[in-house]
């Protein structure tokens, strides 16, 4: 064996890529701290921001991995390993994949989306995709939504990220508006009178403001109320359902005649 010519070719990888390595080695050393750094920003960024806590860990991990392979190609550039194909491969790839996933990926970049820009919160009342309900849970690729018949429908994240959405709850207080009929024989006020009975009593109608009770169409056979209620967002459909009960009886108590059927058709459609 001729260690003479072993050692001549050691020294001769040596001298051609002992240079590269102790870069590569250098950079993947400052790379690592660079990348520690700027996730770290990231996340310190994301909390002055109020980002939510549940989608945090998955950016700095998304984030952390992009740099990690964008670092891991810059070594074996410098080592001299031909990274064209390995990216070009890896683009077709992700290519496919994305095309395959193509519905998926858009509700996981709406479920981001709503969880960093907060259209609605858990426990908000929202009207979305046609359906109205509070909000049970926003998950990274769904929103669970119950509604008040207690059935949970799920919508996905993408089309509430690009739709119209009402957030019912958004202020806080919300205005229940009802349409109230009764019969043209009774008279304005008295109607008014019975009618505010019900909402001066409602125990979830607000008492700092004044509620609305007017006139909003009269007709040979019957005078037309819009009733608007104020109460806090989560009370709207215990409101709703009291004044509608409540009126009714009270039209009971204080004699307030209702239109008769075939006349009260009859002016709805005039």
């Amino acid at each position: 064996m001729n260690y003479d010519l072993i050692k001549a070719q050691i020294i001769a990888t040596a001298s051609e890529y002992g240079g590269k390595i102790l870069l590569a080695i250098l950079v993947l050393i400052i790379g690592r701290i660079v990348i520690g750094k700027i996730t770290s920003m990231v996340s310190t960024l994301m909390d002055k921001r109020h980002v939510d806590r549940d989608v945090q860990p998955f950016l700095n991990s998304l984030i952390s991995v992009m740099l990690n392979v964008m670092l891991l190609l810059s070594i074996a550039g410098i080592l001299g390993i031909q990274t064209t194909s390995f990216v070009a491969v890896l683009g077709a790839a992700s290519l496919a994949v994305g095309f395959a996933l193509q519905g998926s990926l858009a509700n996981f970049a709406g479920g981001v989306l709503i969880l960093i820009f907060k259209p609605y919160r858990v426990g908000d009342l929202i009207n979305a995709q046609g359906f109205t309900g509070v909000v049970e849970a926003i998950q990274i690729f769904n929103t669970i939504l119950v509604t008040v018949d207690n059935k949970t429908i799920i919508l996905p994240n993408g089309a509430l990220s690009t739709a119209p959405i009402t957030n019912i709850s958004g202020k806080g207080r919300i205005r229940v508006d009802m349409v109230f009929a009764a019969g043209s024989q009774n008279g304005v006020d008295a109607i008014r009178s019975s009618i505010r009975k019900v909402t001066n009593s409602c125990p979830t109608a607000l008492k700092d403001v004044e509620h609305d009770i007017l006139v909003t169409k009269l007709t040979e056979n019957a005078i037309f109320f819009d009733v608007r209620v104020w109460t806090l967002s989560e009370n709207y459909w215990d409101t709703y359902y009291y004044v509608n009960e409540g009126i009714s009886k009270q039209y009971s108590v204080d004699n307030i005649g209702a239109p008769k059927p075939a006349e009260l058709s009859v002016a709805l459609k005039q």
